[in-house]
């Protein structure tokens, strides 16, 4: 059964249980369809959400930016890889970059790589060619962005880092292994131009990266959900930040990040992903009689 012969509800009901982070057997055990039925849909919708996210989320009006890193990792813990069997390429640990607009929720701008200097820079490279105007950014303390930030935006930014100070729990106990260190502090710290500290602040990133891990499971769930290939795992994401920012009501704003932010005065719905999924579709090939005369 060819993808474009799948009623629009059946891709939208698919695409709707992938946006809540359900993973790919039950969705084809509840929609009735092929495994490679869904993990075809989720590269065609991850795709489209890319291509979504590129050329609408551009010439962002923003005031403050936040950023911050979550990590998962894809197929087993980097320290596991070398052991693991058949470990595919791009095992390992993943992080996503994520940088969002404080006020209207924007997810502005995103990046899944690895926890390096050369990740931080493509994405303030592409933050800086979404925005319209100088902004106000915090990241956390990761040394990366120092030199990312500096590459990207040079002095026309107003910047500062949030720097967490953490105590030490006592030793090797288990308690240390499994519980976060306490945060004992902060140190807020200008680097750049002139942010108004009382707004140097994290929490909006910080909040928006728990609702992602909460929303979407393939960041909780263990080793096997982490996605197997890490192209799913970008199409996943992807996905659901083209759903987040333009399909999704913000409760204290009552209408979408993206309609916040001004970049669409509408609510869009899965329907319009699904849309640019057909739009994007390679012209179908000539079928019938004439096909063997054409091929030569």
């Amino acid at each position: 059964m060819g993808m474009n012969k799948l009623p629009l509800a059946k891709r939208t009901q698919i695409l709707a249980m992938l946006c809540e982070g359900s993973s790919m057997r039950s969705i084809s055990r509840i929609a009735d369809v092929s495994i490679n039925t869904v993990s075809k849909l989720l590269v065609e919708a991850g795709e489209a959400a890319l291509a979504i996210h590129d050329e609408t989320v551009r010439g962002v009006k923003a005031s403050r930016i936040q950023c911050d890193e979550i990590w998962s990792f894809c197929y087993a813990k980097a320290k596991n890889v070398p052991t693991a069997k058949d470990a595919p390429e791009g095992a390992g640990d993943v992080w996503t970059w994520t940088a969002i607009d404080a006020d209207t929720k924007l997810m502005v701008s995103y990046f899944v790589g690895d926890r390096g200097g050369e990740s931080a820079m493509i994405l303030m490279d592409d933050l800086r060619a979404r925005l319209a105007n100088r902004v106000q950014l915090t990241t956390d303390g990761h040394k990366a962005y120092l030199e990312a930030v500096e590459g990207a935006f040079g002095a026309d930014v107003d910047y500062a880092q949030l720097v967490k100070i953490y105590g030490e729990l006592g030793g090797g106990t288990p308690e240390r292994r499994y519980s976060p260190a306490e945060c004992n502090g902060i140190r807020k710290r200008r680097v750049e131009g002139n942010p108004d500290i009382a707004h140097v602040s994290t929490s909006h990133v910080e909040r928006m990266n728990l609702s992602i891990r909460m929303q979407n499971r393939r960041f909780t769930r263990l080793t096997n959900a982490f996605s197997k290939k890490l192209d799913n795992h970008i199409h996943a994401l992807a996905l659901y930040f083209a759903f987040y920012n333009f399909c999704r009501i913000h409760k204290s704003l009552r209408i979408t990040p993206a309609m916040a932010a001004g970049i669409t005065d509408r609510l869009w719905t899965l329907d319009d992903i699904v849309a640019k999924i057909d739009a994007m579709a390679p012209a179908p090939k000539p079928r019938g009689p004439y096909k063997k005369r054409n091929s030569n």
